[in-house]
């Protein structure tokens, strides 16, 4: 029976330890945090977002960092796999809009009750509290750790599972590179991924509070679009937020040209309809209200509260009656409601990032096995490699799918 020590409790470390003891090995978990599963507990807003739905190629298409690399993965251990998984073990799941798959009880603490059971029932050793200093090598072979404390462990293979940079309260403050580093292994650069923007405009704040839901987004870095996309988005005090500004976010900190110039945001606000068919709807607009003065005539294009931004923005007085604004002006205006641009200052912090880009490069790491390439018996798996894919439950299946692959190929 061989000693298998597992550094990480999270979502990847759990699916290994539950797989290599499947397998008849002794397994340990260490676990710096006083419970397992802590990021696993918030995710999804509390409510697990566990994969999603969606056919196996679709996986893939949403993977940003690598999606080669999990061709063993995914078809290993696939999302009906996971799905299979939580189930047989008596937790139900539901698959709600954008093939989201949730826990019917919508508690992500059923996730964690289900892979703790499992670990209990594998006879896996848990060590909570327990952080980890260090990994003994020798003659390029994994012989164990080395506790904070000082405590020596041996072990014959070690799989790590220490996740990213990002909610750095929930433990995961990039120990696992450090171990990967000292092995000789490259760290890609680390950037905060699926994040907020911040927006140099001060309107933004103005707008706090304020979603739209149905808007299309398009990132511009010197004109080049580097991502376009559907969906609902949120004003806050220092800029953007919301699910399809975190998905521009990813490609945005993957696609960014260092060129010194700043990209832009550009929102369409009304997505369904062409430029020409918004200024037939406009341009009736003005003719019900053609003796109302500008700022009184725009109520049905906009929410409330953005009606002075977009006052401000188009350069018409908000004085003016709407029967002596020009057809120039009402073309400028209709344009910016289509071409609304805003210009990033850069992503928010890893504090506020879901999912870290960047990590232990795939190259040194055998995809099959998840195996080290330059050490013997050491596995990598979840988010301390350089994987990092959309919202919607594709990140938690990347965990799932490299968890198992390290936990049955020690």
């Amino acid at each position: 029976m061989s000693k298998i020590i597992v550094i990480g409790g999270g979502a990847a470390g759990m699916m290994a330890a539950i797989y290599a003891a499947r397998g008849g090995h002794q397994v340990d978990l260490y676990e710096k945090n006083e419970k397992l599963g802590k990021k696993l507990f918030i995710t999804g807003k509390g409510r697990c977002n566990v994969t999603n739905a969606c056919d196996v190629e679709s996986l893939f298409q949403n993977v940003i960092s690598n999606p080669k690399f999990l061709y063993s993965g995914f078809y290993g251990f696939d999302n009906q796999m996971t799905m299979h998984f939580f189930e047989e073990a008596g937790c139900k799941l539901k698959v709600e809009r954008g093939d989201r798959v949730f826990p019917v009880s919508d508690h992500s603490s059923d996730i964690i009750r289900v892979l703790q059971n499992e670990l209990k029932d594998n006879r896996v050793s848990i060590h909570l509290n327990t952080p980890i200093k260090d990994l003994k090598v020798q003659d390029d072979c994994i012989q164990g750790i080395v506790c904070r404390d000082g405590t020596r462990v041996t072990a014959d293979k070690v799989i790590i599972a220490t996740g990213g940079n990002s909610y750095q309260l929930t433990g995961s403050t990039g120990d696992g590179y450090g171990f990967a580093r000292s092995t000789g292994h490259r760290v890609t650069d680390l950037k905060p991924a699926l994040v907020p923007f911040s927006i140099e405009e001060s309107y933004c704040r103005d707008l706090m509070g304020l979603s739209l839901r149905n808007v299309k987004a398009a990132v511009l870095d010197d004109g080049k679009e580097i991502y376009s996309g559907f969906g609902e988005m949120l004003f806050t005090h220092y800029g953007v937020s919301g699910p399809l500004i975190l998905s521009a976010s990813s490609f945005y900190g993957k696609k960014k040209k260092e060129n010194g110039k700043k990209a832009i945001l550009q929102l369409d606000l009304k997505p369904a309809l062409s430029e020409e068919q918004l200024d037939k709807r406009v341009l009736r607009d003005f003719d019900e209200n053609h003796n109302k003065h500008f700022k009184n005539a725009v109520n049905g294009l906009f929410p409330g509260k953005m009606i002075p931004v977009m006052i401000q923005l188009s350069g018409i007085d908000p004085e003016k009656p709407v029967h002596e604004i020009s057809r120039e002006e009402r073309k400028e205006f209709v344009h910016m409601i289509k071409n609304w641009n805003m210009t990033i200052r850069g992503l928010r912090d890893f504090d506020e990032a879901i999912i870290t880009q960047g990590g232990v490069s795939t190259k040194d790491v055998n995809p099959s096995t998840m195996e080290s390439r330059k050490i013997k018996n050491l596995y990598f798996a979840g988010e301390v490699m350089d994987l990092d894919a959309l919202t919607g439950g594709f990140n938690l299946q990347i965990a799932w799918s490299t968890g198992y692959l390290a936990g049955i190929n020690v």
